[in-house]
């Protein structure tokens, strides 16, 4: 079989489609190439999915632990505490049997149980509470100047943060929210260990990565390769977050203008 072959055989196989049955004699590094690379696209979906929907849900809780009101300032906090206080491991781990026993309950709650939908709920709060709290710091650290300016200017409620407030929020918390967004990228692998099961053996890259190893009894192949992948996709969310950071800063000297530095995580 050649190279063109198979990824016309596998290069879909992680979404269904394609052969249905892995590869069991005579792997090749093509193969080996295509199926992790198909299995990424899992891990895309998870990561972007989760930045989206956790970047709103993040700066709703840095709102909710900055406002006046002590119930929303609790819940934030203890929202952040849950979230960035326990490993995420165990919270996919309590995540998944919440849901089964809600499935008895109430049927509706059994989609949940797939990882491509139960696995995203928890990606989603996990992202939030740490981006959360970035965005809470950046948001304590916006100049009372530009505040006053703004109240100066006539802005008011929420024009005032549209145009003022959350666009220096973001201006400063972006460089610590692209390390977030790249270390919730590596934390999708996660997902092939967590209760949640893959639909039709639609697994996600470490899954086919894990399955060349054991049966080429060699791990030195398949794992570089899907470290090769994700320090490719590390270096295109450093780009285009590098390119919303340089549309932030636009305004200041260019000399004044923060650079964006990877700073990889080495424990959560």
């Amino acid at each position: 079989m050649s190279c063109w072959e198979t990824l016309a055989d596998y290069g879909l196989r992680s979404l269904g489609y394609g052969e249905r049955l892995l590869p069991r004699d005579e792997l090749t590094i093509c193969q080996q190439v295509v199926l992790i690379g198909s299995g990424m696209l899992w891990n895309i979906y998870f990561g972007v999915l989760s930045v989206i929907v956790g970047f709103m849900l993040a700066t709703a809780v840095a709102l909710g632990k900055a406002s006046q009101s002590a119930l929303w300032r609790k819940l934030s906090e203890w929202f952040i505490f849950l979230f960035r206080g326990s490993p995420l491991f165990i919270q996919f781990f309590f995540a998944y049997f919440l849901f089964l026993s809600l499935k008895s309950s109430f049927p509706a709650a059994s989609v949940f149980t797939s990882a491509w939908s139960g696995a995203l709920v928890v990606l989603i709060l996990n992202t939030a509470a740490y981006s959360g709290e970035i965005f809470y710091g950046a948001l304590m650290s916006v100049p009372k100047g530009d505040i006053e300016a703004a109240d100066a200017y006539g802005f008011k409620g929420w024009s005032k943060f549209r145009k003022i407030t959350w666009p220096t929020m973001l201006r400063l918390a972006w460089p610590a929210y692209t390390n977030e967004a790249i270390f919730l990228f590596h934390a999708t692998t996660l997902v092939f260990f967590s209760g949640f099961p893959a639909r039709q053996q639609q697994g996600d890259a470490l899954y086919y990565a894990s399955y060349f190893a054991d049966k080429t009894f060699n791990p030195f192949i398949p794992y570089p390769i899907l470290a090769g992948y994700f320090i490719l996709l590390t270096l295109i969310i450093i780009t285009l977050f590098g390119i919303v950071n340089r549309r932030l800063n636009r305004h200041l000297p260019q000399n004044d203008r923060p650079r964006l530095k990877l700073k990889p995580r080495l424990l959560r």
